[in-house]
């Protein structure tokens, strides 16, 4: 049963069956894919966003993101949000898997990606309610920001490990 359709996400309560055979209800949220990228934009650096966020009413440092239009595929999403929140384009967009955000209550994936090989473009031009600055970071700074908090958003951490590595982790 539809509990909720918006323009950017709709709610629906289910009843679904636990592996063990036992019934139950649930609700789940239904915002629709979405992707994540962390551009590269030399040897140790990278780009981050800082941008307003309304939910959690103040500034967070994070990677570039957007949903999926529909018909879209990832990576061209990637590439036109890229696009649309740094101002850059990406001659090599390599794809690092993907993850669910929150999957207790909702079923959205996550697809991430690294850029490189970046030059100035205009192709897209940011959304009308995005309040965004480009802030660079090297390497250590990136890896340090995730771990003293000044990073806290998980997408956000999700693609510096993949792309950094972590505990026991490679680089790109």
């Amino acid at each position: 049963m539809e509990l909720f359709r918006g323009k950017r996400l709709h709610v629906e309560q289910i009843e679904y069956t636990l592996p063990d055979g036992r019934r139950k209800e649930g609700v789940i949220v239904h915002p629709g894919n979405a992707v994540v990228v962390l551009p590269k934009c030399g040897d140790s650096c990278w780009y981050l966003i800082r941008q307003y966020r309304f939910a959690v009413g103040g500034y967070i440092l994070e990677a570039p993101a957007g949903k999926l239009e529909p018909g879209e595929v990832p990576v061209e999403t990637a590439k036109r949000e890229l696009i649309e929140e740094t101002g850059y384009q990406a001659g090599e967009m390599i794809a690092k898997g993907w993850i669910y955000t929150t999957p207790g209550f909702t079923d959205e994936k996550l697809y991430l990606f690294e850029a490189r090989d970046l030059s100035p473009s205009d192709v897209f031009e940011k959304d009308e309610d995005e309040l965004i600055e480009l802030v660079t970071v090297t390497d250590g700074e990136l890896k340090e920001m995730c771990l003293d908090g000044r990073i806290s958003d998980a997408k956000t951490i999700s693609i510096v490990y993949r792309c950094l590595g972590g505990a026991g982790g490679t680089r790109c």
